[in-house]
């Protein structure tokens, strides 16, 4: 593990891990609606990058409370309002290895080409097999946001769609590293930007489709467009100073790779 990613969440149902998940509050955890089945009891893991964790002195699990889906969800192949919000039944406590990844905007626009940083415990290039293993570590891979009508055009090689139906909507986002396997992305996990020294969320992950094929970029849920959703749902209100500052995190970094 190169680097440090204390926002990040294990989603699991009957401590099996079944989608990823990023904390944005104490109580709040932001995942894809498409992870959410029915009313199963869900809990979710933090404060590790190990799936199964020896040192449970540092992991924490707590039970969800609460489950928002987005009221405009939809879909079965192509998701659309692909967002949810979990409610923690207990607060967490912020450490070097628990913290909080800011809220964009909703005007915040970032640029074709911004270099961001997607994680998860998924297998690396058998995403599609059945019962693939997942990596013991959490993986991460460097991806590029990628201009939403040449994402569209990939997507629509394969498709039974005519190119005057997008599948690519404008509240999604697409990211790639150009040609290797996206597959070390959970559903639900976190597409992280570094802006202006801070860890922004600008994406949860939507199609699991995406691995497939190695050239298929990762798209996800664009959270510029939900931000003022996620907020009003949250009875904290708006998230400001929550979440920590770059240097901040090299600090929980430093005193990771220490351990």
């Amino acid at each position: 593990m190169t680097r440090h990613w204390p926002w990040e969440v294990s989603l699991q149902m009957e401590s099996e891990h079944v989608c990823g998940g990023a904390l944005i509050d104490f109580s709040w955890v932001v995942t894809a609606a498409h992870c959410i089945q029915g009313t199963k009891e869900y809990s979710v893991m933090l404060g590790t990058s190990k799936l199964h964790p020896v040192n449970v002195t540092r992991a924490l699990w707590i039970p969800v409370k609460d489950i928002i889906m987005h009221p405009k969800y939809w879909g079965q192949t192509f998701f659309i309002g692909d967002v949810a919000l979990l409610q923690l039944h207990t607060a967490v406590t912020f450490s070097n290895y628990v913290q909080p990844i800011c809220l964009p905007e909703p005007n915040f626009n970032l640029k074709v080409g911004t270099p961001c940083w997607v994680t998860g415990w998924s297998q690396v290039k058998q995403r599609f097999s059945p019962n693939s293993p997942l990596t013991p570590e959490l993986q991460e891979a460097e991806v590029f946001i990628m201009d939403n009508k040449r994402c569209d055009r990939i997507y629509h090689r394969k498709s039974i769609f005519p190119r005057i139906f997008p599948l690519v909507l404008g509240n999604m986002i697409c990211a790639t590293n150009y040609g290797e396997n996206l597959c070390n992305g959970d559903a639900g996990g976190p597409l992280a930007c570094e802006v202006e020294g801070r860890w922004i969320l600008a994406g949860v992950l939507s199609w699991e489709k995406a691995c497939a094929r190695a050239e298929n970029p990762g798209v996800y849920t664009r959270v510029t467009k939900y931000t003022k959703w996620i907020k009003k749902q949250m009875s904290s209100g708006a998230l400001t100073g929550l979440c920590p500052a770059t240097w901040l995190l090299f600090l929980g970094w430093l005193l990771h790779s220490q351990m």
